[in-house]
């Protein structure tokens, strides 16, 4: 199940969400054009790696890029490959722009980030002695995510199901979409058997849960009157 977009639409533009974006795939660019790209070491210096979180491990003075604990923020913005980027931003482009829409741009960006760091501390918790580098921003992601599903329950989501030439394109609600999501996580999770590295789960449980409950204190209880009698010319903005 492939989200494509939303009929969910924006008031004012998403500048937060945007700068997000871009800072991401610029980051990715600077990565990929480093010597240290192929062989992993800028992922070891910039990445948020649970043993040296923690203490259990340290990192060659000639490795080390930042103090461990800016790695919880750095992390966030780095990716692996270009997939890893496309999905990644295409959930960020879908459902950050109506969190940031509501909350506004500041108070999001606050809960972005501290869904990045509530993200990486769960996958620390439950990998407090992993040597592998952790990046991306589906930690973070999966706490709009989770705002997502609390605020617009109800808001169709158009998603592409992939069965060779017998594919679809439907309208979905967003409760089932991401729920979907947030259900594969686990199961993905107790699938996962690898030690040698993969796709941070752990991040991912962690961001949405977080996401589900901030959001709650973060919402704007005059979002709904103030803009209740201004419609969107495209309903299907994102």
């Amino acid at each position: 199940m492939i989200p494509l977009k939303d009929d969910n639409p924006t008031y004012r533009t998403p500048i937060v969400t945007y700068s997000i974006i871009a800072i991401c795939v610029i980051v990715f660019i600077l990565e990929i054009t480093s010597s240290s790209y192929n062989n992993g070491q800028l992922f070891y210096s910039y990445g948020l790696i649970p043993a040296v979180f923690t203490g259990q491990a340290t990192l060659p003075n000639e490795i080390a890029g930042l103090p461990t604990e800016i790695t919880l923020i750095s992390s966030m913005f780095m990716h692996g490959g270009f997939m890893h980027l496309i999905g990644n931003m295409l959930y960020m482009w879908i459902f950050a722009d109506n969190i940031e829409d509501e909350i506004g741009p500041i108070r999001f960006l606050i809960f972005y980030l501290l869904a990045g760091m509530a993200a990486a501390l769960t996958q620390v918790y439950l990998n407090t002695s992993s040597t592998i580098p952790m990046i991306g921003a589906s930690g973070a992601i999966g706490g709009v995510l989770g705002a997502y599903i609390v605020n617009h329950p109800k808001a169709k989501v158009l998603v592409l199901i992939p069965f060779g030439f017998f594919s679809q394109i439907i309208k979905i609600p967003a409760l089932y979409v991401l729920g979907f999501w947030f259900v594969l996580q686990f199961i993905n999770s107790s699938l996962s058997s690898s030690t040698g590295g993969g796709v941070a789960y752990g991040a991912h449980i962690g961001g949405f849960i977080f996401g589900v409950i901030a959001i709650l204190f973060f919402n704007k209880k005059s979002t709904v009157q103030k803009f209740s009698n201004n419609k969107p010319k495209n309903p299907w903005a994102s």
